[in-house]
């Protein structure tokens, strides 16, 4: 489903075709905007996950953080011979306690969210320990939103090209708040949302993440009737 195609949804299911200034038409991109988000922060889809490489330098124990960041999966040092050191997760006081003086140099070994970037206000940092004693290559794997689909230039993404029903109705739960819709109509698309929500995280957060060999096929069990029983 293209931005295009689920914006006629939105209007053709909302019966709604205002286009007045700030009109229902102007804020479909906010009723998608805020769909995405909550959808976002309730599955885990690998298209969420992004990986890039970034360098601590010698003596200086932080690492900005991409400007699209919001949370990490993993962070490792690459060393000389290309294996990887995974870095423990550890609070700041942690890092402080255990590493009191800049002086105290090696490979890092711990990482934590420090705050934000002092050159750049918006965005976070990381403080590792020990201070590194040279340039380190790491890899950062890490959560962010990808483009909503009302920017992207195709008008298409993962979630509208294969799950176009949580977004749609995710949009619709938001467009009946805006327009004040009844009980049964805010009900009937929660229902249809959470319906839809539930079978995509059966995707993101059980499928993609198993394999047949690992953890056998899924299955229910039926008796003779072809019914499904517990």
């Amino acid at each position: 489903m293209t931005y295009t195609e689920l914006v006629a949804a939105i209007e053709a299911y909302s019966e709604n075709y205002d286009t007045s200034t700030g009109g229902f038409v102007d804020n479909i991109p906010v009723f998608v905007y805020n769909a995405e988000q909550r959808i976002y922060n309730t599955v885990q889809l690998p298209s969420l996950r992004k990986n890039v490489t970034g360098t601590l330098t010698a003596n200086n124990k932080y690492l900005s953080c991409p400007t699209d960041f919001l949370a990490t999966y993993s962070i490792a040092v690459i060393n000389a011979d290309t294996s990887y050191t995974y870095l423990l997760n550890k609070d700041v006081n942690f890092i402080r306690e255990a590493y009191p003086t800049p002086t105290d140099t090696g490979t890092p070994a711990y990482y934590a969210l420090f705050g934000p970037d002092t050159s750049a206000i918006n965005e976070l940092s990381f403080i590792v320990g020990p201070t590194p004693d040279s340039a380190y290559t790491v890899e950062l794997h890490y959560f962010y939103y990808p483009e909503s689909i009302t920017t992207v230039s195709t008008g298409q993404t993962w979630l509208g090209d294969n799950f176009e029903s949580a977004l749609l109705y995710g949009s619709l739960m938001e467009a009946a708040a805006f327009m004040k819709s009844d009980n049964d109509t805010v009900t009937f698309y929660k229902d249809r949302y959470t319906e839809a929500l539930s079978l995509l995280k059966r995707l993101g957060d059980g499928m993609e993440r198993g394999d047949a060999y690992r953890d056998g096929q899924t299955k229910l069990n039926t008796n003779l009737k072809g019914n499904v029983v517990a």
